[in-house]
């Protein structure tokens, strides 16, 4: 199939791209099984909470067992105690779910497909800045008609995420650090050719 490139100076230039990983049938059940999954690997899961045998002290017995008129107890740091422990204690333990290579490919190929679909994924022939000033990429993104965007690149820019760091609504990744989460959650995804080429070449 083949996607307009906005930023070519022909009106109307198309850019190849696979059917594969642009023009595939969505699967709900699959995307959100990834993302969840991506979402719970994202937990650091490491709260922990004290049980009556983690709490200090308590190793008294703080009156005999009978004749005082009071209940019978046998540590003050019982959990019906202030100051005892808790009776069913969180503990550390790790959120994160399998999914395999092939599922995660899948899904992103789902995704991306969507956005074409719903003409939400915009192509440039290059995105970049000269200086890291943030009035420099907000008029590439008044060109583009952009606000709540996120932008995928083929490396990592430095001078582009410095500029973009104090705007809201708007990211910057690099192919490899792009995810099924910032590509559901951001109205526009921004992606230039060579990022596209080397999507391409990772989903195949």
């Amino acid at each position: 199939m083949e996607l307009k490139l906005m930023s070519s100076a022909k009106r109307g230039a198309k850019f190849e791209v696979s059917d594969g990983v642009f023009a595939r049938e969505f699967n709900e059940g699959l995307v959100h099984q990834v993302v969840t999954a991506y979402m719970a690997g994202g937990r650091s899961g490491t709260r922990k909470q004290k049980t009556r045998s983690d709490v200090r002290g308590g190793g008294i017995k703080p009156w005999r067992q009978k004749g005082t008129g009071s209940a019978r107890a046998g540590t003050i740091r019982s959990p019906i105690w202030r100051g005892g422990g808790v009776t069913f204690a969180a503990r550390p333990q790790d959120h994160s779910q399998k999914v395999n290579r092939k599922m995660y490919r899948a899904a992103l190929q789902c995704i991306l497909s969507e956005l074409v679909r719903q003409e939400r994924l915009v192509l440039v022939k290059k995105f970049e800045v000269e200086k890291p000033k943030t009035k420099d990429i907000l008029a590439l993104m008044e060109k583009f008609e952009l606000s709540n965007v996120l932008i995928v690149t083929e490396n990592a820019d430095e001078n582009l995420y410095l500029a973009a760091r104090n705007l809201h609504r708007v990211d910057i990744v690099d192919v490899a650090d792009m995810n099924p989460v910032d590509l559901l959650k951001h109205e526009k995804v921004l992606m230039t050719e060579e990022s596209v080429n080397k999507i391409q070449e990772q989903l195949k």
